[in-house]
């Protein structure tokens, strides 16, 4: 069942005000619903601590940019000073957030153009130079972007990372020959990524890449539940048909369920009151965005 409004606020608020702990009630989440809870958007009356945890599906992503800049490589970026570049971006708290705080910490100079309804509109305004540049999921980028770059009308910049068994961050196996966001920036400022800005940016990283996709149960629900739904999956993932058709759906990214869940679980609904001061303050005073 689909629950419009909010960009998934208004069904998540009616899940956790209704849905019984009875196991015949999930819910699924997306960067969309993690975004305005790390935000302490007012809207928002659900809490993920209250939640039950499932599973998380991974994703990732990768920034690119047009050539017609000359820019080859992230050592190139010198060539983008006094350079305006422009995005096409769903909003100021959408997903978009992520790369809008990426492009800061690099130093870029981009106009983001609010109000498209999804990565497709702004890929293909992209491919008629409406847009300089641009960033999409490891799927779409996979299918619709990497031509781009093999016509040699885009250049990868970065991605956007994942994270292994161990919640360690390092390089999308999708992309082992794609610098990270976090190589990124120690490329351009000579600097280890640190600060309060990168702890901001950090947390949106996560709630929208490594843990995008986030399969729950009610609070309350009973031990004994929990674990036969952790049980379908673990089985999901040995499923012949499932390994088959996996790359081809998802890339090489692994459903994730138990303790390493549970780790990525608590650092995708995660952020320090520093870090979410720092972002809120950047988008009010940037964006005119209100939060009250």
């Amino acid at each position: 069942r689909n629950v419009p409004g909010g960009g998934s606020i208004t069904g998540s608020n009616l899940f956790a005000a209704t849905a019984k702990p009875d196991g015949l009630t999930a819910l699924v989440t997306s960067g969309s619903t993690q975004f305005p809870y790390l935000l302490g958007v007012k809207q928002v009356k659900y809490d993920y601590r209250d939640w039950k945890f499932v599973m998380a599906s991974p994703t990732g992503g990768v920034a690119y940019l047009s050539t017609k800049f000359g820019v080859k490589s992230l050592a190139d970026l010198g060539k983008l000073k006094g350079v305006k570049l422009h995005y096409a971006s769903q909003g100021a708290t959408s997903l978009d957030l992520a790369p809008m705080l990426a492009f800061r910490l690099l130093g870029l100079d981009v106009d983001h153009v609010f109000g498209f309804p999804g990565r497709g509109e702004g890929r293909l305004g992209f491919e008629r130079g409406e847009f300089s540049i641009d960033y999409q999921t490891t799927t779409a980028y996979l299918r619709s972007s990497l031509p781009l770059v093999k016509n040699g009308e885009a250049v990868p910049l970065f991605s956007f990372g994942a994270l292994d068994d161990k919640g360690k961050f390092g390089r999308d196996p999708n992309f082992a020959d794609i610098p990270t966001i976090a190589e990124a920036v120690e490329i351009v400022t000579g600097k280890r990524p640190g600060g309060v800005e990168w702890d901001a940016f950090y947390s949106f990283l996560i709630a929208g890449f490594p843990a995008q996709k986030l399969l729950l149960l009610p609070k309350d629900t009973p031990a004994d539940i929990v674990e036969a739904w952790r049980d379908v999956l673990r089985r999901m993932t040995k499923d012949a048909d499932y390994i088959a058709r996996k790359d081809d759906m998802i890339g090489e990214y692994e459903q994730v369920t138990d303790a390493a869940g549970e780790e990525l679980f608590r650092q995708a609904i995660t952020i320090t009151p520093e870090a979410r001061a720092w972002v809120r303050d950047y988008l009010a005073k940037t964006y005119n965005v209100g939060f009250d």
